[in-house]
């Protein structure tokens, strides 16, 4: 039966190979289970409910993709996006989460319905590279500054906006050092260090007094406090469209990013360097963002950190389907997720955020209409807490600067349009 779902002789792999593969995949992306309850709940979103819509909704999405598109490929709720929801959408923007997840709901939808029809490569192709690259390093400075002030590394200050926080105090000392270890193990290939790192930072502040656990395993807790709670007319609101666009195009490159980027290094692209199956795998990361919206999770998206399972010899779909069983079974440690304090995922927030500001690399730093438009879009991110905003700074400087420098013909319809359709929300719907 295996052998039918996944050609596993044709990809020169064993079920013994696959479900290793899958193990690992699962350690590398298993803090997701840690972080986007901790960051959801500050919406005011039931903690445990938001535990089991990442573990179902991570399961949905790996199982589709394992079985619709034969990739071994998994997904969860994407970081950035999370945040963004929370601190943005919710406690920024004052909507509901609720209604934020109606957002959540409808950019599925649309990247759906971009998948069905073909119009990705359109928009993807519109895009320049160097503009992605800097609103990746933005979502990464952004996801920084959310974790040093989880940790209370930075707090606020009357006179210069951030400062320095008690760094004699319990969590911003167990922070510095988680951060510190999981670098450390990533460094040293350590599979799951992430992981690791906030596990161990959970115990110390266990044993240290600071946090407690009460239990290990239960009954998963019930997911009725957000199950096909959002509000999809209200997310319907003409001030939300930046905001379902925000959702849609960090989706969308990160989503189409990730499954090149991994089918490259699994050998898995066909002599014309391009990725069969791609509209299932498509199908598979927005039907998950729409489930995941349904049960009440922010977006689903495909994990980087597939690149591991793949490292270990992962081929085919029966990988992404071994991490949906082992989401799965992670229903049952919720008492563990609830126990982590915001200081043990402080550092793994930090260390997605080092990862992320990696793609500042690709940058042409000496052609000043590609750097001034990247470092718009980067340091708007977080000095406005928003990504919706950054995208908006980087589309428009990237259009004026390419304009005034006589380098008009730099551009494509679908920049210009987009730019002017920023200017309009900025002026009028901020």
């Amino acid at each position: 039966m295996l052998e039918r779902l996944f050609q596993l002789k044709a990809h020169n792999t064993t079920v013994r190979t696959e479900i290793l593969a899958g193990l690992t995949t699962f350690l590398t992306m298993a803090y997701i289970l840690f972080v986007n309850p901790s960051i959801l709940a500050e919406t005011g979103m039931d903690r445990g409910a938001v535990f089991v819509a990442t573990c179902l909704a991570a399961a949905i999405g790996s199982a589709i993709m394992g079985l619709l598109a034969n990739y071994p490929i998994a997904l969860a709720p994407g970081m950035g996006l999370n945040a963004f929801f929370t601190y943005t959408v919710v406690l920024t923007m004052g909507h509901t989460w609720q209604v934020a997840l109606g957002a959540v709901f409808l950019s599925g939808v649309i990247f759906f319905l971009l998948s069905i029809f073909k119009v990705r490569e359109w928009i993807i192709n519109s895009i320049p590279l160097a503009l992605r690259a800097g609103i990746a390093a933005g979502i990464g400075l952004f996801l920084a500054i959310i974790a040093l002030k989880n940790a209370g590394i930075v707090i606020d200050h009357p006179a210069t906006l951030v400062t320095l926080g008690d760094m004699t105090a319990g969590g911003p000392l167990l922070a510095c050092l988680g951060f510190f270890i999981i670098a450390a193990l990533a460094h040293r290939r350590v599979t799951g260090a992430v992981m690791i790192g906030i596990l161990l930072i959970t115990g110390l502040s266990i044993v240290l007094g600071l946090s407690q656990l009460d239990a290990v395993v239960s009954m998963p807790p019930p997911v009725m406090p957000t199950l096909l709670q959002l509000d999809i007319m209200g997310a319907l609101d003409i001030g939300l469209l930046s905001v379902i666009f925000a959702f849609l195009f960090v989706d969308l490159f990160d989503t189409s990013g990730t499954l090149v980027g991994v089918a490259q290094k699994a050998d898995l692209l066909d002599k014309d360097g391009k990725m069969p199956r791609l509209g299932r795998a498509l199908l598979a990361d927005s039907t998950a963002t729409m489930a995941g919206a349904a049960l009440g999770t922010s977006t689903t998206t495909s994990y980087i950190e597939s690149a591991a399972g793949i490292s270990a010899g992962g081929r085919t779909g029966l990988t992404a389907c071994v991490v949906a069983l082992l989401f799965l079974l992670s229903l049952f440690f919720a008492p563990l997720a609830g126990a982590v304090p915001a200081y043990a995922t402080a550092p793994a927030l930090l260390f997605v955020a080092v990862l992320m500001m990696s793609s500042l690399a690709q940058i042409d730093w000496d052609d000043l209409t590609v750097a001034a438009p990247v470092a718009a879009a980067a340091l708007a991110m977080p000095l406005t807490f928003s990504i919706a905003n950054g995208i908006a700074f980087g589309f428009i400087t990237w259009t004026l600067v390419k304009v005034l420098a006589g380098r008009w013909r730099d551009l494509n319809p679908a920049l210009v349009i987009l730019s002017a359709l920023f200017v309009i929300k900025l002026g009028f719907f901020a």
